[in-house]
Order: C-alpha cells, then sequence, then structure tokens
C-alpha cells in the first residue's frame, strides 16, 4: 500500500478518541496540540485522562462506544486493547465518511499516523508506511539532534519577514530569489544565541529597504 503524506488542519474539528490507556492519553495530548475538539469514551480512564474531563480539556461521551458518537466527527481514533471493538468503531466510522485511525490495526486505518519531529513551525514527519514503527521513531531520535530549536526562532523570524515582503507586492520571481538567499545566508547557527548585529547585517544586505527590521528582528 502506497501512502499520500499530507498535514492535516485540526483547529476546532472534532475527533472522537475510543480508548482510556496510555495510548489514548498521547493521542488525546497530541491532538490538542493542534487544537482539536476531543471526545472520548472509554471504559477506564488513565488519572491524566480523567483529570482532563474534569478540568473540561476534552468531552467525555460515556464508558461504552454508541455509533451515534461518530455524528459530526471530522476523525476517530481508536486506541482501545479490544481489536474487535476497534474493528467495529472502524467499520462505522468508514460508513459514516469519518477518517478513522485504528491503532496497530493497518487495516481497519483510512490513515497512519506518523513519528513526528516539532520544532516550532517546522514539522518533520517519517513513516514507514506501517511496516516498522519502532524504525521511524529510531530515525527520528537521530534527526532530534541535527534539527534544534534554533530552527523554531528562524521559521518565526521567516514568518514575519515573509509577510514583510509579500506586502511590498514584488513579483514571484523576486520574491523567491530573496527567501532562498535568506535560506541560503547559512543565518541558522547564529539563532542558537538569540538575534545579533550580525544577522541583521546580513538581512539588510539582502532585503530591499522598505522592509522594517525591527518588525522582523524580535526575540
Amino acid at each position: 500500500m502506497s501512502f499520500y503524506p499530507v498535514f492535516v488542519e485540526l483547529e476546532g474539528k472534532s475527533v472522537v478518541v475510543v480508548g482510556g490507556g496510555n495510548v489514548a492519553f498521547r493521542k488525546v495530548t497530541a491532538l490538542l496540540e493542534c487544537g482539536a475538539v476531543i471526545h472520548l469514551a472509554g471504559r477506564v480512564l488513565t488519572p491524566e485522562l480523567q483529570e482532563m474531563v474534569e478540568q473540561k480539556e476534552i468531552y467525555f461521551l460515556g464508558n461504552e462506544f454508541e455509533d451515534e458518537f461518530l455524528n459530526g466527527a471530522f476523525m476517530v481514533i481508536a486506541a482501545t486493547d479490544d481489536k474487535d471493538l476497534n474493528h467495529h468503531v472502524s467499520t462505522r466510522a468508514r460508513e459514516k465518511g469519518v477518517l478513522v485511525n485504528a491503532v496497530d490495526q493497518p487495516p481497519d486505518c483510512d490513515f497512519i499516523v506518523p513519528s513526528i519531529l516539532r520544532r516550532g513551525d517546522l514539522l518533520i514527519a517519517i513513516s514507514t508506511s506501517g511496516k516498522s514503527p519502532a524504525m521511524a521513531r529510531k530515525i527520528r531520535k537521530g534527526l532530534e539532534t541535527q534539527f534544534g530549536q534554533e530552527y523554531e526562532a528562524f521559521l518565526a523570524m521567516m514568518g514575519r519577514l515573509r509577510k514583510e515582503v509579500l506586502s511590498l507586492g514584488f513579483s514571484q520571481e523576486e520574491n523567491s530569489r530573496i527567501f532562498q538567499k535568506i535560506v541560503d545566508a547559512d543565518l541558522l547557527k547564529d539563532f542558537s544565541e538569540g538575534f545579533s548585529h550580525k544577522m541583521e547585517t546580513c538581512l539588510k544586505n539582502i532585503l530591499p529597504e522598505q522592509v522594517n527590521l525591527k518588525n522582523v528582528c524580535k526575540p
């Protein structure tokens, strides 16, 4: 099977998680970080999930899964240790046209979840197409030392800079030339120590004079 890699916008979307154990907790935590609205069904909840319910961070639907829980859902994660229940959730989700992932049951999945390395807005997803999640995790750990926290600061700056440059109305070709020169200027190594005079000088030599560096070079 060949998978098509995509990044999905989940902000404000309803996601149903079926399960109450540690796997479900990890899924819920990751989904909340992406702004999803979580509805949980589980027979026995971990203390962490129970606290999330009590703090109204997530919505508890009940101990037993009901088909109507999927009404209006954008996505569902079946994360129980009951393979038959996971299969049932998958079957009902597919009937309703809801995207479904059943943990460790590839035939019951519309999508699989990769191993993720996040540095602010930098998101690196590693997948072995379900063949070896352990290998995907190993590759991710190897990349952690290669991609440090300086990428987060650099991309935050690039986001501000991109907005400034695009507002000037240059051609797409000129915009691309500017952005590529900045990326090729090898500024990343300086970001681990914060913004510097050297970095500002480099940007002045690349950017149009209309760009206000005070709006770009923020800590």
